[in-house]
């Protein structure tokens, strides 16, 4: 018998928690249609040399390859996608002549990984995006629009509530350039590292690629400055670093986190200590947490990226957000902050009287499932009291008794009645297993 392995990284939720899944994943999509984003799915596997064009991330790659492979004769090495924006930007240029822009797209798939799993990180998992793709252009409001579609759909899911910050990286490389900072990406790599290894070590980094004590100092007093309305370019502005892009990126933040929380009170907080380590991120970027969570860090991220997306002549600018849903999932199942109602989507159980009638009872749940109520029939022609308890083990609320008349039964409650199959119904709470937060 061959021996089981355990592969860590690849998370496997039982049936009631896939039903959690499954809502988390239903609301999600019905809030980005709700907003007017239409639905794509990529396929899972790209050049390496395409995955590799956005940064340093050949680590995180899982390579692509056949027993058989003929190196001579093979296409391009290949690799599997570790997130969904690299994808996407391939798709826009290879169908731009058929997409109407700006394109807002969403989209709900896996995506891997090739790092040590840890809590709320994984090998392969499920990630949401949204994205707002132009053609040459893209207008300056789609950076408000996107966090508040997230805000909206996260607003709706059982988790708790999500803090969505926002930043715009043309104001640490116009403050960085102002300051005299030579690596400002490098700049950018050590700030984004801010919360998960300290000032005293973020400083040792900037140090380490060439900044000055004072220069170190000044930019995290940059990074820490929060704020939700225009008082944060006021802060920003008391330390004295001035520059074109500074100025720039300054008014795109304030008009970003003015305008949302205008239409959304409290939605997002500026804070500019998050910098993003990707380097395709060109101006807005943003980073949201679970209150009460922060530990498990970012569940939604993304930004602004100007050039990710080109053919050479025209360029295809855009602006999106990431929900790491498998990393939310991993921590509301795992507590538990969440639970389904039932562990199985079936409403009701028939009941078998003997095996010689067991078609009558299979009758019955034709005649249920036909008019959109989840029915399976009993697997065993027990005596009722242990099929009644077999549908209580797997949370079935109803029991299906035929008979002349049939009946059915509320098993929680005890009350049966009369019933006819082609018009009896659950109440509207019962008919498909729903999902709560625990108290």
């Amino acid at each position: 018998m061959a021996r089981h392995f355990s592969l860590s990284g690849f998370p496997e939720w039982l049936p009631e928690q896939r039903l959690v899944e499954q809502h988390v994943l239903s609301t999600l999509q019905r809030t980005f249609e709700l907003h007017g984003f239409s639905g794509i799915e990529t396929r899972a596997v790209e050049p390496v040399s395409q995955l590799l064009s956005k940064g340093e991330t050949s680590k995180e790659i899982y390579l692509l390859s056949r027993l058989q492979a003929d190196q001579a004769t093979d296409d391009a090495e290949l690799g599997l996608h570790f997130d969904l924006t690299v994808p996407l930007a391939r798709y826009v240029v290879e169908n731009a002549g058929r997409l109407m822009f700006p394109f807002k797209r969403y989209q709900i798939q896996k995506v891997w990984r090739g790092e040590r799993p840890q809590d709320g990180r994984f090998r392969e998992f499920v990630q949401a995006d949204v994205d707002v793709v132009g053609q040459d252009t893209l207008s300056q409001h789609h950076d408000m629009e996107l966090p508040l579609v997230m805000v909206d759909a996260l607003s709706k899911l059982p988790i708790p509530k999500v803090v969505v910050r926002a930043s715009n990286r043309k104001v640490a490389q116009g403050f960085y350039e102002a300051i005299g900072l030579a690596d400002i990406e490098g700049a950018l790599r050590a700030i984004d590292k801010l919360d998960k290894i300290g000032e005293k070590a973020v400083a040792e980094m900037l140090m380490a690629d060439g900044a000055t004590d004072e220069q170190a100092s000044q930019a995290l007093t940059l990074a820490a400055i929060t704020g939700s309305d225009g008082s944060i370019a006021d802060q920003v502005l008391a330390l004295g670093a001035r520059s074109e892009r500074l100025d720039t990126g300054l008014n795109e933040l304030v008009d970003l986190v003015e305008g949302a929380n205008e239409l959304m009170p409290g939605s997002i907080v500026a804070d500019l200590k998050i910098a993003r380590g990707l380097d395709y991120y060109t101006g807005t970027v943003y980073e949201s947490t679970m209150v009460g969570h922060e530990d498990l860090g970012s569940v939604c991220s993304g930004g602004r990226y100007d050039s990710l997306a080109t053919d050479g002549k025209k360029t295809y600018p855009g602006v999106g957000l990431s929900i790491g849903v498998s990393r939310v999932l991993a921590r509301v199942l795992g507590t538990p902050l969440v639970e389904a109602s039932r562990s199985v989507p079936t409403a009701v159980l028939v009941a078998v009287m003997d095996e010689e009638h067991r078609r009558a009872s299979e009758r019955i749940a034709v005649q249920l499932r036909d008019r959109g109520i989840p029915t399976e029939v009993s697997p065993s022609a027990a005596k009722f009291g242990k099929q009644i308890r077999y549908a209580d083990r797997r949370g079935i609320p109803f029991v299906w008794f035929p008979g002349d008349p049939d009946s059915v039964k509320d098993i929680r409650s005890g009350e049966q009645v009369d019933a006819d199959a082609a018009q009896w119904a659950p109440p509207a709470e019962d008919l498909h297993p729903t999902v709560r937060m625990l108290s």
